[in-house]
C-alpha cells in the first residue's frame, strides 16, 4: 500500500511539473500576443510585464505611459510624448477611479512615477477584463473605408433632476442676462453645425449618385468618399494598404491572445499570491515588533502606577465635563425648539413647495422605472453605414449586423422622440410659470407683466 501511494504521489508531482513547464512555455506567447494586439504606438515590450511582475522600478515609467496613452485613446483625448509625468500619473489615477478601479494602493503611489509597477500591472489586467480594453481599442481604431454616420434612437434611462442650479439664481449669484446670452450662443453654434451637416450630406449624395453602379459589391452599388479619393489619387493606396496590414496583424494577435488568455490569468493569480504573502509577512513583522515593545515599556517605567492614577483622575474629570456638556446641549436644544415652533407657520408655505417638488421628482422617477421595466424595442445606437438606393427615395442605413433600415424610418423614430421631449419641455415651462405666479402674488406693490 505504501509503495502504491508513493508511486501515485510521484506521478502527481510529475504531472504538476509538466503542467508548470507547459504553462511556462505558453506564457511568453500569451504576453507577446497581448502586446501585439495593442495599438502600434502604445505597444510595450513583453519584458516590461515580466519586470512589473517582480515590482521592478525600471518598469514603472513605461507602465504609467502605457496606461496614460490607452486611457487617453478610450476617452478621445490627445496626448504627446512631452507630457509631464505628473500629469500622466494624475490622469491615470482619475481615469481608473472613473472606470471603477478604486484600489487604495494605486491611489497612494508617488506622483513622480518612481515605483509601483506591480500595482500598475494589476490595474492594466483589470482594464483587460472589466471594460474590455482590447475590444474597445480595436473598434475605435478600425480602418474606415465607408461613409458612416452616428445614429441613436435610445431614450434616457433616468430623467434629468429638476433640482440644483436654479435655486442659486434666486439669491442673485447668476445673472439672467448671462444665461440668455449663453442660450443664444448655443443656438447659433447649433445652427452652424446643422448647416455644416446639411452641406456634408449634399456632397455625400453627389458622390453616391455620380458613382452609382460602379462598385464591385452590388449591395453597395456606389463608391464612398475614401474610395472616390483613392480613384483620384492612386498614390494613397499604399498608405491605406499599410493601415489595413497593420490592422490585420493586430486582429491576428488578438485571436492568438484569446486562445492563450487563460495562461495569462493563471500567471496573474501567482502575482496576487505574491502580494498576499508580502502582506502577511508585513503584518507578522508588525505584530512581532509590538510584542517586543510592550515588555520594554513596562520594564522601563517604574512610575506606571502613578501614571495610571493620573489617567484615572483625568477620566473622572472628563466624565464630569461630559455631563455638564450634555446639560448645556439639552438647554440649547430646548431654546432652539422654541424658536422653531414660532417659525413653523412662516415655513408652512415653503415646506409645501418643497413637498410638491419632491412629489414631482418622485413621479418622474416612477415613470422612468416604468419605462425601464417595459419591454424594450430594438433601437439603433452606434455608427451606421450610409448606402444610397436608387429605387426608393432616401438612403438605407446598415447598422453593424442589424437589419438595414430606411432613412425615413429612422427619421420617424427621431421625430417621435422629438415630440416626446417637446411635450416634456412644455410641461416644465408650465411648472415654471405656475411657480413664478406664486412668487409674484407674494410681492406687494409690484406689477409683473409676462413676456
Amino acid at each position: 500500500m505504501r509503495g502504491r501511494q508513493r508511486e501515485q504521489h510521484r506521478e502527481q508531482q510529475q504531472r504538476q511539473q509538466q503542467q508548470r513547464q507547459q504553462r511556462g512555455s505558453a506564457l511568453p506567447a500569451a504576453v507577446g500576443a497581448l502586446c501585439r494586439a495593442l495599438p502600434p504606438r502604445t505597444r510595450p515590450a513583453p519584458d516590461t510585464l515580466r519586470r512589473a511582475r517582480f515590482d521592478r522600478p525600471q518598469a514603472s515609467l513605461d507602465f504609467w505611459k502605457l496606461l496614460y496613452v490607452l486611457l487617453k485613446q478610450i476617452h478621445g483625448g490627445t496626448w504627446t510624448e512631452s507630457d509631464a509625468i505628473g500629469a500622466q500619473v494624475s490622469f491615470v489615477k482619475w481615469a481608473l477611479w472613473y472606470h471603477g478601479y478604486r484600489r487604495p494602493q494605486l491611489q497612494r503611489l508617488a506622483a513622480d512615477g518612481s515605483g509601483g509597477s506591480r500595482e500598475l500591472l494589476l490595474a492594466f489586467s483589470w482594464l483587460l477584463h472589466c471594460p474590455g480594453l482590447l475590444e474597445l481599442l480595436l473598434a475605435q481604431n478600425r480602418v474606415q473605408t465607408g461613409d458612416q454616420t452616428s445614429v441613436c434612437t435610445c431614450e434616457d434611462d433616468v430623467p434629468r433632476s429638476q433640482e440644483g442650479p436654479g435655486e442659486a439664481g434666486a439669491e442673485g449669484t447668476v445673472d439672467v442676462r448671462y444665461l440668455q446670452w449663453l442660450h443664444g450662443r448655443l443656438r447659433l453654434q447649433w445652427c452652424s453645425l446643422h448647416a455644416q451637416h446639411q452641406e456634408q450630406c449634399k456632397l455625400l449624395h453627389k458622390i453616391h449618385s455620380f458613382t452609382s453602379g460602379s462598385h464591385m459589391d452590388q449591395r453597395l452599388g456606389h463608391f464612398s468618399v475614401t474610395e472616390a479619393d483613392l480613384i483620384r489619387h492612386p498614390e494613397n493606396c499604399k498608405q491605406l494598404l499599410q493601415l489595413l496590414d497593420s490592422e490585420t496583424m493586430q486582429l491576428e494577435a488578438f485571436l492568438q491572445w484569446k486562445q492563450l488568455e487563460a495562461v495569462y490569468w493563471q500567471w496573474m493569480e501567482t502575482v496576487l499570491d505574491d502580494l498576499a504573502e508580502e502582506g502577511n509577512m508585513c503584518e507578522s513583522q508588525d505584530a512581532d515588533v509590538e510584542k517586543r515593545r510592550l515588555p520594554e515599556v513596562t520594564s522601563c517605567c517604574p512610575w506606571a502606577a502613578r501614571l495610571a492614577g493620573q489617567m484615572a483622575r483625568l477620566s473622572r474629570e472628563l466624565l464630569a465635563l461630559q455631563e455638564q456638556l450634555q446639560q448645556l446641549v439639552a438647554q440649547r436644544k430646548a431654546a432652539w425648539w422654541d424658536k422653531v415652533a414660532t417659525r413653523e407657520e412662516l415655513q408652512e408655505e415653503r415646506f409645501s413647495a418643497t413637498a410638491r417638488k419632491a412629489q414631482e421628482s418622485t413621479e418622474l422617477k416612477l415613470r422612468a422605472l416604468t419605462a425601464l421595466c417595459a419591454p424594450q424595442k430594438n433601437r439603433m445606437h452606434g455608427l451606421c453605414r450610409l448606402v444610397l438606393r436608387s429605387k426608393q427615395p432616401g438612403s438605407r442605413v446598415a447598422c453593424g449586423q442589424c437589419v438595414p433600415k430606411e432613412a425615413a424610418q429612422v427619421i420617424r423614430e427621431l421625430q417621435l422622440r422629438q415630440a416626446s421631449l417637446q411635450g416634456e419641455l412644455q410641461q416644465l415651462q408650465q411648472q415654471c410659470r405656475t411657480r413664478l405666479d406664486g412668487i409674484a402674488e407674494g410681492l406687494q406693490g409690484v406689477i409683473c407683466i409676462s413676456p
